[in-house]
């Protein structure tokens, strides 16, 4: 793990801003450090890296809770407003595997936040006087020839992982695993991840968008939410999209289709079997709904439960509890990521692990890190995965994971 040295005594002071209406991911001043977690217009943007925290390994959760604990102990905090997210935040970004892959806390010197009307700044400063470079805004320039070339899993190997999985899921191995695949996206200048975010926060208002470290996207999964005692969740597992039936019967394929109500069914009661024991109160829906996104329509499940009083986790180490859960990873857990570093063989970085914002009480939103970029220089590698099941047709998760990467390109791309 690594970390950056903090001294003691920074001040962190929270005030609230003259009302601020238009989106927030507009604020952001340069492409470098750029931080966001927004959803309908609302959340929290953050630039100029005060303090950062690095781990791996299986207990990578357990140390980024333990160090953030032990950070917002050594602060001033000057909080006018007492909101959820203000006050020290730190905006949070994992892998998905214990190995390979590096996970990330970033602290912004500025934190810019809106909620149900009301507006706010955050500042961390320190007291010792350092001359500091003004941060002005830069220009957002778009991509420019955007090409695409093979990740490290190729959709056409990915196909023929697809195919096997399938077979194994057949013969009784496991019940679900959920593979992934992933595409480079080339640009002839270096990606301004901002640009990325505008168009993907423009054309996806419901989903979190969000950018921390360079990965950039728009999930319509919420993993945990934390206020106090109560947490909530959305469950996301089984797709449609456009080509699959008439645009009228979408709805009604989806939720009359056995294999996506039985992918659903398992994500679903992964999530619960790990939140009862640390819940005094659990409810899941008996039927999911359905979200309709620009690309695809999902089912969806929300779930709403009261952690245990006497000693409630904290949201860092809730989400080591849940991930990943089977609408991400597979069931049973332990057999499907087995099966997962097999067949897929790529090392998937943070996509499709928890992301999101953590405060000082422990408090935060984390969500899944799907519909996503890896922005580095004029290169983006995006991501797209699917719940394989027994009865899979792998040219049909082809297709569904073409229709999921749409989010992304035509983002990159600026269309509309």
């Amino acid at each position: 793990m690594t970390t950056v040295t903090v001294r003691s005594g920074l001040q962190v002071r929270t005030r609230a801003l003259p009302d601020y209406r238009g989106p927030l991911v507009e604020l952001l001043p340069e492409p470098d450090g750029a931080l966001c977690w927004v959803r309908e217009g609302d959340g929290l943007v953050g630039w100029g890296e005060a303090v950062r925290f690095e781990s791996e390994g299986p207990g990578r959760f357990a140390a980024a809770d333990a160090w953030w604990r032990s950070f917002v102990g050594r602060l001033e905090i000057d909080d006018e407003v007492g909101m959820p997210g203000t006050g020290p935040v730190a905006f949070a970004s994992f892998a998905f595997a214990a190995e390979p892959g590096g996970s990330v806390l970033v602290v912004p010197r500025v934190l810019v936040g809106r909620r149900d009307g009301v507006c706010w700044v955050t500042e961390i400063k320190d007291p010792t006087p350092r001359h500091r470079p003004a941060i002005l805004m830069s220009p957002v320039p778009p991509a420019q020839s955007v090409r695409y070339a093979d990740g490290e899993l190729p959709v056409s190997q990915w196909r023929t992982a697809v195919a096997e999985a399938a077979r194994r899921l057949r013969a009784g191995e496991l019940d679900k695993v959920v593979l992934a695949h992933d595409l480079l996206a080339l640009s002839d200048s270096p990606l301004d991840p901002r640009h990325l975010l505008r168009g993907l926060a423009s054309r996806y208002p419901s989903c979190w968008s969000f950018a921390v470290d360079g990965l950039v996207g728009a999930t319509p999964e919420l993993l945990l939410r934390r206020s106090g005692v109560e947490i909530t969740s959305r469950v996301l597992a089984g797709t449609i999209w456009p080509s699959e039936a008439a645009d009228g019967e979408l709805r009604s394929t989806l939720l009359a289709s056995a294999k996506d109500r039985d992918e659903h069914r398992l994500a679903l009661d992964s999530l619960g079997a790990a939140l009862r024991p640390v819940c005094a109160e659990l409810a899941l829906p008996a039927t999911p709904s359905v979200i309709e996104l620009h690309n695809v329509l999902h089912l969806a499940s929300d779930v709403h439960g009261t952690l245990r009083a006497d000693d409630p986790p904290s949201l860092l180490r809730l989400v080591e509890v849940v991930h990943p859960t089977a609408a991400v990873g597979g069931t049973p857990r332990t057999e499907a990521l087995e099966l997962i570093g097999e067949l897929e063989g790529m090392d998937r970085g943070r996509y499709a692990g928890p992301v999101g914002w953590v405060d000082a009480a422990g408090d935060g939103e984390l969500g899944v890190a799907l519909r996503c970029a890896q922005v580095s220089g004029s290169t983006a590698r995006l991501f797209a995965g699917c719940g394989v099941m027994a009865g899979s047709d792998p040219d049909t998760e082809v297709r569904e994971a073409a229709a999921k990467l749409v989010a992304v390109r035509e983002a990159l791309e600026g269309l509309r």
